[in-house]
């Protein structure tokens, strides 16, 4: 018998639910018991199986046997884990044949439970309530995040001489932070900020935004709101906690003669910094109404002499410089870096 048939005392609340389990028996007893507890419930027989049915229709929750052909429960969750799209699914394993060691190994995998069967089914639809809660709470918090991001585009598609910036600036950014040997969560931050940095400019007026000669000097103070505005926007989302420095800082210089805050050398953020670089470099080469794009190299000639004013980092300049001669510019467009350790924070 699978599952311990006393009932949960009410239904828990809708979801749906992947059951996942080798014996035809096992899945009909739990399909036919979160039913009735509520649920929707589809089916896999495997690891594998399951996989494939969570990149057609994502589930709230998926419980998984372990002991399973082709592909077990393990390595199942493992393999979501690894996954963009299904790092933050929650997973909850069970097994028939249990070892102590089973326990720990289900933590490692990434698990949010275990069940030892026969499972207490009041225990088990408490435990699922609260994860589909879960689930619910960071698919709100990507959708809001999604919402930015579509605004962060809608800034970019008011401006016809920044067609793609943005994800050119996601990309460098990420080659940069790579170059310098920086972790997953920084990358990720990195590639979210490259699509938001100039989010504030969704309140500079288009007269300004799409001036094709120089500002006076009262239009260039509009400008210079803009990484504060676009900090605001970013609002209290714990997901853009790590971006906000990017967007209200890639202004700045390290001698202090940069803007919002005229921060000075390492009280600019480090992020901000990369950011800040590739900024200019994708300004130099790409063509604007009153000149063409510059070569590689003229933009590699005005970092150098950036540095040499003491507005930038002579190392990070150096580092992307050599990233982009030895051709790792990564393309725009590519899958999101960083994503599987991006914080749900």
């Amino acid at each position: 018998m699978v599952l311990d048939r006393r009932q949960p005392a009410s239904p828990a609340r809708a979801g749906t639910v992947l059951v996942v389990d080798s014996l035809d028996a096992n899945l009909r007893q739990l399909q036919h018991l979160l039913t009735d507890a509520g649920y929707a419930v589809s089916l896999a027989r495997d690891g594998a199986e399951a996989i494939a049915r969570i990149e057609l229709a994502r589930p709230d929750v998926v419980l998984m046997d372990v002991g399973m052909p082709h592909l077990d429960g393990f390595a199942a969750c493992a393999e979501l884990r690894q996954r963009s799209t299904t790092r933050l699914m929650p997973v909850v394993l069970m097994t028939s044949r249990y070892q102590p060691a089973d326990r720990i190994r289900a933590i490692e995998v990434g698990a949010d439970d275990f069940f030892v069967k026969p499972v207490d089914v009041v225990e088990l639809c408490a435990r699922l309530q609260a994860l589909v809660r879960f689930k619910r709470y960071t698919d709100e918090v990507d959708s809001a995040e999604s919402v930015i991001l579509s605004l962060a585009m809608t800034v970019e598609a008011r401006d016809a001489c920044t067609d793609g910036h943005c994800q050119r600036l996601a990309s460098y950014g990420v080659t940069l932070g790579r170059t310098l040997g920086l972790g997953e969560e920084d990358l990720a931050a990195l590639y979210r900020g490259g699509y938001l940095h100039d989010l504030g400019k969704i309140a500079t007026p288009d007269a300004i935004l799409n001036k094709p000669g120089p500002l006076t000097p009262d239009e260039f103070e509009q400008i210079k709101l803009h990484p504060v505005v676009g900090e605001q926007l970013c609002g209290n989302l714990r997901v853009l906690s790590r971006v906000r420095p990017i967007v209200r800082h890639h202004h700045e210089r390290l001698d202090g003669s940069g803007y919002p805050d005229g921060l000075v050398g390492d009280a600019i953020p480090l992020l901000a910094q990369i950011i800040g670089i590739v900024d200019v470099y994708d300004a130099l080469t790409t063509w604007r109404p009153y000149r063409e794009a510059y070569p590689q190299q003229v933009a590699f000639r005005h970092l150098r002499e950036e540095v040499a004013r003491g507005w930038r980092s002579a190392n990070m300049v150096d580092a992307f410089i050599a990233a982009a001669m030895r051709g790792a510019l990564d393309p725009p467009g590519g899958e999101q870096p960083g994503v599987e350790a991006v914080e749900a924070s």
